[in-house]
This record gives C-alpha cells, sequence and structure tokens, in this order.
C-alpha cells in the first residue's frame, strides 16, 4: 500500500534516539531508518528533523561532568553534532541512502533571502533523493538567535519543505488527557479538531532531564504545522513500525488536523521568521477591520504601543482587551508610532515631516494568530 502523504517531516526526539537512556540507541535508530527507507522506496519524500547532538556528545566523551553553561551545551554539541550525523549516514547507507546536513539558527529563519536560500537548498536536496538530516545549530546559537527546541524547528521546516505531514515521534503514545506518569487513568486523545487553551492546559513539561520540549511545545509546533497545511501527529518512536503505520493511514498517538485554510508561503515566513520585539495595542474598531475584514492597521486605529522598534521589525497586535490577534511588520518605529497613534492617515507626513505610506502593517505582512 503507498503512502497517503507525499512529503514527510519526522522529527526524532532525544528520548526517542536513546530510549530513555544515556547513549544513543543504534539498534532503535536503524529500525527508524528502516521504516523511512521504506517510504523512501515507495517515493515519499523524507525530512528528518534530529535531536541527541548534546546526548552524542555527552556519550563520545565519557559523560564529563560539566556546568550548565551556555559555553558547556555547545562544547558538547559541537562534539555530538558529528558524531550524531555520522551515524545517520552509516545507517542510511545500509539502504542505499545518502544523507545533507542542514544547521540551522533563528537568524537563518529570520532573513527572508536566506530563508528561501535555505527552502532551494531543501528542494534540491529532495530531488536528487538525499535525506535533509535538519538540526539547530547548538554550537553558534545563542539565546537570542535559537530557535530553542526541534519541536518547533520541525514546525518551520514543514513550512521551508511545503510537506503535508508532521511525524513528532517522542516516548509518548500521543497527547492525553491528563499526565500518564503520575495519573494511570488519562486517556489518549486521538484526533484534535482545534488547539485551544483547554488543550494547552494538559500539556505538561519535558518528562526527560537530556530533551528540550515537551508536550507544550508539541502543540505550539502542531499550530504552527496546522497553518502551513499539514496533518500533525504525535506518536511513540518505539512502537513498532509506527512510521509505515501512520503513512498507510492507520490511526496511530494523536492526529491534528490541517487548518482549513493554510497560508500562503510569504506568510508562512512571517511565522517562521523574526520574532517580534513590540507590540501594539488596537481599538475595537481596528481589530474588527483586521481580523473580520481582512484589513491592513492604520495608524487612526492604534492605542498604545510597547517597547522600541524599528521600521521592518516584527510586532505583535492586540486588542482591546490585551491579547493577542495577529502579528505582522510595521512600517513605522515605535517612536514614530507614539506620535501617529491614533492621527489619520492623510495627516502623517504633516506630523512627522516624512511617510512610508498611510498603513503601519500592510495586510500582505500581518498574520492573523486569533478570531478575536
Amino acid at each position: 500500500m503507498t503512502s497517503k502523504y507525499q512529503r514527510i517531516v519526522v522529527k526524532l526526539g532525544t528520548s526517542v534516539l536513546t530510549s530513555g537512556g544515556d547513549a544513543l540507541d543504534r539498534a532503535q535508530m536503524v529500525e527508524l531508518v528502516r521504516q523511512m527507507a521504506n517510504l523512501q522506496a515507495k517515493g515519499c519524500e523524507i525530512v528528518l528533523c534530529t535531536s541527541g547532538a548534546i546526548a552524542a556528545g555527552r556519550e563520545r566523551l565519557g559523560y564529563p561532568t560539566v556546568d550548565d553553561s551556555m559555553a558547556s551545551k555547545q562544547m558538547l554539541a559541537a562534539v555530538g553534532q558529528s558524531q550524531l550525523i555520522q551515524t545517520w549516514e552509516n545507517l542510511f547507507n545500509i539502504y542505499g541512502l545518502h544523507v545533507g546536513q542542514m544547521l540551522l539558527t533563528r537568524a537563518d529563519l529570520d532573513d527572508r533571502e536566506r530563508y528561501l536560500n535555505a527552502r532551494d537548498m531543501l528542494e534540491t536536496l529532495l530531488k536528487n533523493k538525499i535525506i535533509p538530516v535538519i538540526n539547530e545549530n547548538d554550537a553558534v546559537a545563542t539565546n537570542e538567535i535559537k530557535v530553542g527546541d526541534n519541536d518547533n524547528l520541525s514546525a518551520l521546516m514543514v513550512g521551508l519543505a511545503d510537506a503535508d505531514l508532521l511525524l513528532l515521534l517522542t516516548d509518548q503514545a500521543g497527547l492525553y488527557d491528563a499526565n500518564p506518569r503520575t495519573n494511570p487513568d488519562a486517556k489518549l486523545i486521538s484526533e484534535v479538531d482545534e488547539i485551544d487553551d483547554a488543550l494547552r492546559e494538559i500539556a505538561g513539561d519535558s518528562g526527560t532531564s537530556l530533551g528540550t520540549g515537551g508536550m507544550a511545545t508539541k502543540l505550539q509546533a502542531a499550530q504552527l504545522a496546522r497553518r502551513s497545511g499539514a496533518t500533525v501527529i504525535i506518536a511513540a518512536g518505539q512502537q513498532p513500525d509506527v512510521i509505515n503505520d501512520i503513512c498507510k493511514g492507520k490511526m496511530v498517538g494523536t492526529r491534528f488536523k490541517p487548518s482549513n485554510n493554510p497560508l500562503e508561503s510569504r506568510k508562512r515566513w512571517l511565522l517562521a521568521g523574526p520574532g517580534p520585539v513590540g507590540s501594539i495595542s488596537l481599538d475595537k474598531g481596528a481589530t474588527n477591520a483586521v481580523i473580520e475584514k481582512g484589513s491592513s492597521l492604520l495608524a487612526k486605529g492604534i492605542v498604545a504601543i510597547k517597547g522600541r522598534f524599528d521600521r521592518g521589525d516584527m510586532v505583535i497586535l492586540h486588542n482591546e482587551l490585551g491579547s493577542e490577534i495577529a502579528r505582522g511588520l510595521t512600517r513605522y518605529s515605535s517612536q514614530d508610532l507614539m506620535r501617529i497613534k491614533g492621527q489619520h492617515s492623510d495627516n502623517i507626513e504633516e506630523i512627522l515631516g516624512y511617510a512610508y505610506g498611510k498603513v503601519v502593517v500592510h495586510r500582505n505582512n500581518l498574520v492573523i494568530k486569533s478570531s478575536r
């Protein structure tokens, strides 16, 4: 039976790659490689987003006692990254497949040109039947330029690769209605139509000391990937033939349906790209215009500005109740907006002595985050 998905991002957490131990479990890894190779042979395209560099570094160095500083983590990642990619290369080579490593940071996704270059590289690897192996470049990333966890990095890869499935493999069978580690009555949630606050409350923290993401980050990743038009499934990596079963359409783990209105390419970049550096509060009329009418944001509808930002920066738009409704690229700095907020667009040039257009955030550079 052929796969119901054509391009798949497979994210493998540290807990899956180590089987909960301190070292890479190569027997587990080769089994996952077998499944991915099987799909590749059937015409599917696989993008592998892998954790495990720091765990591999600890193993390679004989489990040294190091502090919890950024420099120590970067040291372990620098040593482990080469070990990790070599392991993947050796295992995929068993099935006659090559891998190509892509190490990314937030900075690579913030810049539009670098984002498009990364997309072109990804497409070229896939075109040549090479498995892209994606990881965050922990050896050079600082807090300011880190994506932070490979759950969200894998969701960003969905938009970059235009994939139709994000498979988040972890040490849990999926999302439960309570913490299965502490509650024996916890029930698996098999399907999710929408991610709401009640669902976010259910999500807990990471259950391992080696990993950086728990169920909360997986929900964030699922929301982003859904909006890029992909199905998202959280499942247990140790479950026999889990990848093949999912791609055959079997109900495994927790399935998140794709959004009915997937974002076009540029708006996927807006979500993937630069993080917000400030916020703008809107009045009720502007909130309605942005959400219900798909309008651009005008200065007249702005009631408050928070933070310091420049023209071209990403900002969050809040409604009159303080809830985030959207984010987008501002045409005016925070200093400019303090002077023109609440003013008619025709008065901007008179007030500032210059103008960058009549809108503050154009609808083409704006992504709606909430219905209200």
